[in-house]
């Protein structure tokens, strides 16, 4: 029986209601598969502060290190808005992802049949839609130095510096043009070349690698025309790579086409350590523990988990099938409710897809 070591970090908010149904889905994964999945519980953002003083534990860290994956909830509450910077759950976000080398942030976009109509946008736009958009998530203003706040001439200025080196944007290059060639073989690279200096190089080295991929098609689009096409015409798109502020954005956009941030799910991939799966929704403290909430956004990571950490692709396909099953059979949480359907709550959802595996 083959085993693999999961990190559980369920987090704030609802983060640990939608981590419950993922890890009922995997269970029944498990039992199909003859696999083990050994949990390990740690604590990470507000509960971390908590308990700790600190939004991201050495001890989380350590476990999250030895794991073979690492699965997230949500970190983030209201109440710690007004502490220090350096203290806020969010911190942990940004700490977690330096520590653990995660640099490629994957976050498909699909419009499913069954929920067209859940869709901000009319269906002759996005039915049939399906983008993986892949931004860089150690590099960029995010991370670079210097930064802070200072006084100059009599008043306080601001500044981030948006920063990356060749090796960092060959390394995102090379995942983007190999997740399009296993799919439409279209890639689109967004920067704002004809402002930044940072864009210029991007651009560089995405013409640099594209050499070595000559069956995907290429195209470059300034970051403000690609936040308008997303929008007039998503379908256009296959794979979209962008450095991190602008794939922070735009991926947050991306996610409105299905109609719902509770469908999204994302993968964080590292060089050598273990890769970490989140739903793309934040913690929603106002909702925590009130059965609301859409969990398949997390279900969907477990199945990128079984995807890209432990090369179960079947597996992972079964867990796809189970929440197109689930949709077809009528059941929806309010966020996707539409006339004729079945509403249920968090739990109910997570069980009716963990039946359906």
């Amino acid at each position: 029986m083959k085993e693999f070591n999961i990190c559980v970090l369920p987090g704030d908010g609802i983060g640990p209601d939608v981590i419950e149904q993922g890890v009922k889905v995997l269970d029944a994964v498990a039992k199909k598969y003859d696999v083990k999945f050994n949990y390990q519980y740690e604590l990470i953002g507000g509960v971390a502060i908590e308990a700790t003083g600190v939004p991201l534990p050495e001890k989380t860290l350590e476990t999250a290190k030895k794991s073979d994956a690492v699965y997230l909830g949500a970190v983030g509450d209201w109440k710690y808005d007004t502490i220090e910077p350096h203290l806020r759950p969010e911190r942990a976000l940004l700490g977690i992802r330096k520590a653990l080398g995660l640099y490629a942030n994957l976050r498909p976009a699909i419009v499913y049949p069954e929920l067209v109509e859940s869709s901000p946008l009319k269906r002759d736009l996005v039915e049939g839609a399906d983008i993986m958009i892949i931004r860089e998530l150690t590099g960029g203003a995010y991370f670079g130095e210097p930064k802070g706040i200072e006084e100059k001439n009599g008043q306080k200025v601001g500044y981030n510096n948006m920063i990356y080196t060749e090796a960092e944007i060959e390394r995102i290059a090379k995942v983007a043009f190999e997740v399009a060639m296993k799919r439409r073989k279209k890639l689109c690279s967004v920067d704002k070349a004809n402002v930044l200096d940072v864009s210029r190089l991007w651009r560089e080295v995405i013409l640099r690698v594209a050499k070595d991929y000559p069956e995907v098609e290429l195209s470059h689009m300034y970051v403000d025309n690609a936040a308008m096409q997303l929008i007039r015409q998503p379908k256009q798109f296959d794979v979209i790579v962008t450095e991190n502020l602008f794939g922070d954005i735009l991926s947050d956009e991306a996610s409105m086409l299905p109609g719902s941030l509770g469908l999204l799910a994302s993968a964080s991939l590292s060089e050598k350590g273990p890769a970490m799966f989140e739903p793309c929704h934040g913690s929603a403290p106002d909702f925590k523990g009130q059965n609301r909430l859409n969990p398949i956004a997390t279900i969907l990571s477990a199945s990128m988990m079984l995807k890209y950490s432990f090369n179960m692709d079947e597996a992972a396909d079964d867990i796809e099938k189970a929440v197109m099953k689930t949709l077809k059979q009528g059941y929806r949480t309010e966020d996707i409710m539409s006339e004729g359907m079945t509403l249920v709550g968090t739990k109910e959802m997570g069980d009716a897809i963990a039946a359906n595996i």
